[in-house]
């Protein structure tokens, strides 16, 4: 078949699925109501760092997929290829055994995760997620009778979509109309040091941690509490880089208290930051590491729950009893094309030196995002690491009082429009879904970037003179 026929069928098929998607799918973050007779878009195609819809346009891809997954960019022909391969040869078995590539991709994975030993598979963030919270809670009854069965989350972080993982989130809008939520999940606040809660002090990383300590010791102290969990780099909150002395103290207090440390890296890991997990920038060492998003590039569903030897040492406790192992299991946890794709994702990232080309690039669009906060006042913060960055958009810079969620709409609308998918906080909080995100696959050039850039300035000058 030609080319000419291959895009006709393509065209053919996309009309087709616009009309099935109107009439039949239920779309993600989406209120239907008046939209019955628009057609939705239908995305057709991808290419390295470029999208391709039904109509033929064609979109820089600044977010990896509109949800930070696609890190490798689009149409890696080795990583289809090799779940082909696998799947025809093995493509399921349930988590109770092993196969060939779930077990080349966990030692391939902790080999890049120093003091992190063991890999329990499922298939989404939040699925890994509940493994940690369950982890904790199996280990409060085994080894401290109930006790320290409490979990503390941090303001601004999301860990997921279920009820425990949104028990776990500190995005208030995100939850608004879920509750009642799993019980014994406790809030600390935030560490954004552009919305201080101090004022301008010097030692600001080291106050926001002790703040986690005040909760623990008004929450009932020690007994209380057997985990916390923490995104490296808070993402859809805003993304929050921390400051300086704060994971140094959290891991303290995390000491002190016998408390596991739980690290979310669904979004951070697999490059993103410009180290293979986001934690690895902090100098910490997390009891358990969470990731999903990047494992594969979004090539097959993978998620991984990645403990310590010791962590995992709790489960072979009292084997006479029949109780202590971890009873807990994932179905599609045991699907071979999410390691597959995920071996041959990690080996293009060494191969390519992404790693590399992420703090190269991420320092260039830093750059790039100073020149646009000198020439945009509402521009009022700009954070981030490697590939990974945020805009905090402002009303007014004096008072730092926060942009309207429409300004941030209006942005990515005209972005959209001329080209260029960008992300934003959406729909989390009351007041500061005011945040621009970028998080470009991992292979963007300075032309990309360029490109990503200038189409937020236009759109900025636009949005201004309104």
């Amino acid at each position: 078949m030609g080319n000419n026929d291959e895009n006709t069928t393509i065209a053919t098929q996309a009309d087709t699925a616009a009309i099935q998607g109107q009439k039949h799918v239920w779309h993600h973050l989406t209120q239907h109501k008046g939209l019955e007779q628009t057609t939705p878009k239908v995305m057709v195609s991808g290419d390295g760092i470029r999208i391709t819809d039904d109509k033929g346009k064609t979109y820089i891809d600044a977010v990896a997929g509109a949800v930070w997954t696609v890190n490798v960019g689009y149409g890696r022909d080795r990583i289809a290829k090799a779940v082909y391969e696998q799947i025809k040869t093995m493509n399921f078995f349930a988590g109770s055994a092993t196969t060939i590539p779930a077990a080349q991709f966990a030692e391939m994975l902790t080999d890049k995760m120093p003091g992190l030993d063991r890999v329990y598979y499922s298939n989404s963030g939040s699925e890994a997620n509940e493994k940690a919270f369950k982890i904790v809670r199996q280990i409060s009854h085994n080894k401290h009778g109930g006790k320290k069965h409490k979990i503390l989350f941090r303001e601004r972080d999301y860990h997921g979509t279920t009820i425990t993982a949104l028990s776990a989130t500190g995005q208030n809008q995100r939850k608004d109309q879920y509750g009642p939520f799993t019980p014994g999940f406790v809030e600390f606040p935030h560490c954004c040091e552009y919305r201080s809660q101090f004022g301008e002090v010097e030692n600001y990383g080291e106050l926001a941690a002790l703040e986690m300590e005040k909760v623990i010791l008004a929450e009932g102290g020690a007994e209380e509490f057997g985990a916390v969990i923490v995104e490296p780099i808070t993402a859809g909150g805003g993304v929050i880089t921390p400051p300086e002395g704060y994971y140094e103290t959290i891991q303290a207090i995390c000491k002190k208290y016998d408390l596991l440390l739980i690290v979310d890296e669904v979004v951070c890991g697999l490059g993103r930051t410009g180290t293979w997990f986001g934690y690895q920038h902090f100098g910490i060492q997390p009891d358990i590491v969470t990731m999903a998003k990047g494992v594969a590039s979004g090539y097959a569903a993978i998620s991984c729950t990645v403990t310590t030897e010791a962590v995992f040492n709790e489960f072979k406790q009292n084997p006479e009893d029949g109780m202590s192992y971890f009873r807990d299991i994932s179905t599609f946890g045991g699907c071979t094309a999410g390691p597959a794709a995920a071996i041959e994702n990690m080996n293009i990232i060494i191969e390519e030196n992404l790693l590399d080309n992420v703090n190269k690039m991420g320092e260039y669009a830093m750059q790039r995002m100073e020149g646009l906060k000198a020439k945009h006042e509402m521009i009022g913060d700009i954070r981030g690491k490697g590939l990974f960055l945020g805009m905090e958009l402002v009303k007014d810079r004096a008072t730092k009082e926060p942009a309207h969620e429409s300004v941030a709409v209006a942005i990515g609308a005209d972005c959209m429009e001329n080209g260029v998918i960008v992300g934003r906080t959406n729909r989390s909080f009351t007041a500061l879904n005011n945040t621009l995100c970028l998080a470009p696959a991992l292979i963007a050039t300075k032309d990309d970037i360029d490109e990503i850039m200038d189409a937020i300035d236009n759109a900025m000058s636009r949005v201004e003179l309104k």
